[in-house]
């Protein structure tokens, strides 16, 4: 249905030479990959404001920001306003999760919504027919470098075939421990965007990591 792509976090990058990092990465990649973490949604603290502010700065690609944070109604139309060009949130912690989706694309960004590993499908089903991208965690959100949970993959199906059913045009992102040894099982279950984090920022060559994730990606099938 889309065509597939990689998306690389900068979990994995080196902060200390972030614009360079990205920029390594920005021929071969439609989008950057931003993990926001508060400390209280998960118990890590990573990217805010700041950063997203100067990696518009620094480039052109699509700022995709992932919200791990327990108050995404404050923050997300601030990181609009700063150049994120999508935001997904985990709609669990926001009392009115379809009313921040409406206020995000009135911004003019895209959005998604994400389920954690031990969330069912059926919790964000309400909101697939008005969001861009759902987010399908295959590690429990908060910490790069996790091993990759083939349980989880069964939710992508899952969500193809709903999004068939319901004749929906929302996008399926997968992120957590995609890796050369696990990047087909979820291309393969029909996973169109693939967020990896250590597999291009950990390898030598990141545009060589990211043409072999989205060669293996492609070669698996599935219903992209």
């Amino acid at each position: 249905m889309y065509e597939r792509s990689i998306a690389p976090s900068i979990l994995s990058a080196d902060f200390a030479r972030l614009g360079a990092e990205v920029a390594e990465v920005a021929e071969v990649v439609p989008t950057i990959h931003v993990d926001v973490m508060d400390g209280h949604y998960v118990p890590n603290i990573t990217l805010g404001h700041p950063v997203v502010a100067s990696l518009r700065r620094a480039t052109d690609r699509v700022l995709d920001c992932h919200l791990m944070i327990t108050d995404p109604a404050t923050y997300a139309p601030q990181l609009v306003e700063l150049g994120a060009d999508h935001v997904t949130f985990h709609p669990e912690v926001e009392d009115d999760p379809l009313a921040l989706i409406h206020r995000l694309r009135d911004q003019g960004a895209s959005v998604g919504v994400a389920i954690k590993p031990a969330h069912p499908l059926a919790m964000v089903t309400e909101l697939l027919a008005h969001v861009d991208l759902l987010l399908v965690m295959t590690v429990e959100p908060g910490f790069g470098g996790q091993a990759f949970l083939p349980e989880a993959v069964g939710k992508v199906t899952e969500a193809v075939t709903w999004r068939a059913r319901h004749h929906a045009e929302f996008r399926i992102q997968v992120d957590g421990g995609i890796a050369p040894a696990t990047v087909a099982t979820a291309a393969a279950a029909g996973a169109e965007v693939l967020v990896a984090g250590s597999a291009v920022f950990g390898a030598p060559d990141r545009p060589a990591a990211v043409r072999e994730l989205l060669a293996l990606a492609e070669a698996a099938g599935g219903d992209a």
